[in-house]
């Protein structure tokens, strides 16, 4: 588990990345495609062609950090956006990290009508 603080932004690449890429040429990419410095603390999350695999990376203020997660079975549920990059929430990265559709959730308990 990546603890979030409060304040830290969640940015996903929409566009497919290679998953071959290590630390050093995401944080490349990031300032590059997202122009953003990959050291300020924010979480930046990659995906693969398949859908199956994501990186992260982050940096905590005393060092890069690279996670990897990869679903045994189903796939990651990805925006698509023209821009290239999307925020989400902290809350909305657990979501997709447990391969739950993280755009719409639903409740466990059912709502109640007004009126």
């Amino acid at each position: 588990m990546i603890p979030i603080a409060s304040g830290v932004r969640v940015w996903i690449a929409t566009s497919h990345t290679d998953m071959r890429r290590g630390m050093n040429s995401l944080g490349l990419l990031v300032q590059e495609a997202f122009t953003r410095d990959p050291h300020g603390g924010d979480l930046y999350v990659f995906r693969g062609k398949s859908g199956k695999l994501i990186k992260i990376l982050w940096h905590d203020g005393l060092g890069m950090s690279l996670y990897a997660k990869r679903l045994e079975r189903g796939r990651f549920l990805w925006p698509s956006s023209a821009d290239g990059v999307v925020t989400i929430t902290p809350a909305q990265l657990g979501y997709l990290l447990e391969g739950v559709d993280w755009r719409m959730p639903q409740h466990t308990w059912p709502r109640r009508r007004p009126g």
